[in-house]
């Protein structure tokens, strides 16, 4: 039975891979449609949100019939529910990555406003974020579950000055421009969201390892 539980358990952490690169590929292709105004890419992205959803409600179906069946314990609990967490968090991360999409498509068939520089390095970062949390949660690794958690100042810092940019240089000079900075303005909104999703992964991967509560409370990362 334990060796049926432990196959089980194996099973779960694929699925919750699988969804995580789901969601980092969502996330890498909307970026591309926005920087290169690609409709067709864009539509894509969101068109294959169902696959999310889907894989979502696998995910949990199985972690509620492995509480259910086998009544686990202890730190097997704290996994299971924290797979359930982190599943709910990749599969709003697809859908700010349906977000990002969207907004590309506002801006498909209009002019450049500016050469992207700063929100594909938030993508960047919103990916590896959630790449690193993911892994956090595989391998029980506390020290990089931190390090998720600490990155996001550097989010947080990207997004300001991407808003700066867009409202001082451009909307406050020139009104005509703000079809095209918004949408700039809400994907660097969508992707600190993104953030703050693997974020919230990283904290509550902490807790199941350590049980230490590190969420309003940053003096508990050092």
């Amino acid at each position: 039975m334990h060796r049926h539980f432990d196959e089980e358990l194996k099973q779960l952490k694929g699925e919750l891979e699988r969804m995580a690169a789901l969601a980092q590929s969502a996330i890498t292709e909307a970026a591309a449609a926005l920087r290169n105004r690609d409709g067709a890419a864009a539509q894509r992205v969101i068109d294959s949100d169902v696959r999310m959803d889907s894989l979502e409600l696998v995910i949990d179906d199985k972690c509620l019939d492995l509480i259910a069946l086998h009544q686990p314990m202890a730190r097997d609990l704290r996994f299971i529910t924290t797979a359930i967490k982190l599943n709910a968090e990749l599969e709003r991360i697809g859908d700010l990555a349906v977000d990002v999409a969207q907004r590309a498509l506002e801006l498909a068939g209009k002019p450049e406003l500016k050469p992207l520089v700063d929100i594909p390095k938030l993508a960047d970062i919103a990916v590896r974020m959630t790449g690193q949390a993911i892994e956090a949660f595989l391998k029980s690794d506390v020290a990089l579950a931190k390090k998720v958690i600490l990155s996001d100042s550097e989010a947080d810092e990207l997004k300001r000055a991407v808003e700066r940019e867009l409202i001082h240089d451009y909307m406050m000079k020139d009104g005509a421009t703000a079809d095209r900075a918004v949408p700039l303005l809400l994907t660097a909104r969508h992707l600190e969201r993104v953030c703050d999703h693997a974020v919230s992964m990283a904290e509550d991967i902490v807790y199941m390892v350590s049980a230490v509560v590190v969420r309003h409370h940053p003096e508990e990362l050092q």
